[in-house]
């Protein structure tokens, strides 16, 4: 499945695309798709301790992405990097959105959901299976 993901790069690209316009969308794109409401955002599971848990899987889900994607790359570090900027522009860009509004809970949700992935991945490759 790793090799499906480093072979097939346009994946990653065509996710980092969807969210780009999800996030950049005057309005709720998906609250429109599912409830014909594009002033109401839909809600996986209630948010916990002031983080955004949409955001948290979000873009914890696209790093680990980003992570099959570019495994036995050099590029994967840069990846990182650009996941973890992203998580902050994009809701920074929320401020001049029109129907749109910066949250600290979102942003912390985005940075958070980049962070514990890369966490997880660096214990594993410290303590996990591969270590015999």
């Amino acid at each position: 499945m790793i090799n499906f993901f480093s072979k097939f790069k346009i994946f990653f690209y065509l996710v980092n695309f969807i969210l780009i316009v999800l996030y950049l969308f005057p309005g709720s794109l998906l609250g429109y798709i599912f409830f014909n409401n594009f002033k109401f955002q839909p809600q996986i599971t209630s948010d916990y301790l002031h983080i955004s848990s949409n955001h948290f899987y979000t873009f914890g889900l696209v790093t680990i992405l980003g992570y099959f994607t570019f495994l036995n790359s050099e590029k994967l570090k840069q990846v990182l990097y650009y996941l973890l900027v992203i998580s902050v522009l994009l809701e920074v860009f929320h401020i001049v959105i029109p129907e749109r509004s910066f949250q600290w809970s979102d942003l912390f949700g985005n940075l958070l959901g980049v962070i514990v992935v890369i966490i997880v991945k660096n214990l594993i490759n410290k303590y996990g299976i591969a270590k015999k």
